[in-house]
């Protein structure tokens, strides 16, 4: 089985206008199949700071121990840290910078990505690192209701191209139990 196989159970209960004989609201219950999401909230924020912590080390190395300018020691570290990344996930699941955020890199299957998926996806980071920008609304008391836009990072593509996942540590053991279960019918899990 693979984790983009996984479905959740949802059961929603919505509230009627009717009520039964004791005077209590009837709901009527509704069920979705959802796939399964183990990612975590606010992961892109981590997943910037992790990478942003990568490069401070390459770069610090080479500022120095190789005696290069700051700006270059920035443009050196982007090759070490994809190179370096690619490497340290393919045998461990993690960087320095992950690690310090405790998150794991895993495949479809559950496990570390091979090499060559975990350098194209380390590759294709360089892609999510342009911004995103959206419009949003917020209340000042001041001055009313005002518009204002905000600035994202989307670091997503890479894992949707290479199906990978970017887990906590702490959700490890759950997905892998998840895919270890044999297949059942539709291959469910139910979460209400």
């Amino acid at each position: 089985m693979k984790i983009s196989e996984i479905k959740e159970r949802k059961v929603i209960h919505r509230p009627t206008l009717d009520f039964d004989e004791y005077g209590k609201r009837i709901y009527h219950s509704y069920e979705y199949h959802l796939p399964y999401n183990p990612g975590f909230k606010d992961s892109e924020t981590q997943r910037l700071f992790a990478k942003w912590i990568d490069m401070a080390v390459f770069s610090l190395i080479f500022y120095y121990l190789f005696n290069q300018t700051l700006i270059f020691s920035i443009l050196f570290s982007i090759p070490c840290v994809i190179i370096f990344g690619a490497i340290t996930e393919c045998y461990f699941g993690t960087t320095l910078g992950k690690k310090i955020f405790r998150m794991k890199v895993i495949d479809d299957e559950g496990s570390y990505p091979n090499f060559s998926k975990s350098l194209k996806r380390n590759f294709l980071c360089l892609a999510n690192l342009f911004p995103v920008f959206s419009e949003y609304k917020y209340k000042n008391a001041a001055h009313g209701t005002r518009t204002g836009i905000r600035m994202n990072f989307s670091m997503h593509l890479n894992n949707k191209i290479c199906t990978t996942y970017i887990v906590k540590e702490s959700k490890l053991n759950e997905i892998r139990n998840l895919l270890d279960v044999e297949p059942t019918k539709n291959n469910v899990r139910l979460i209400d």
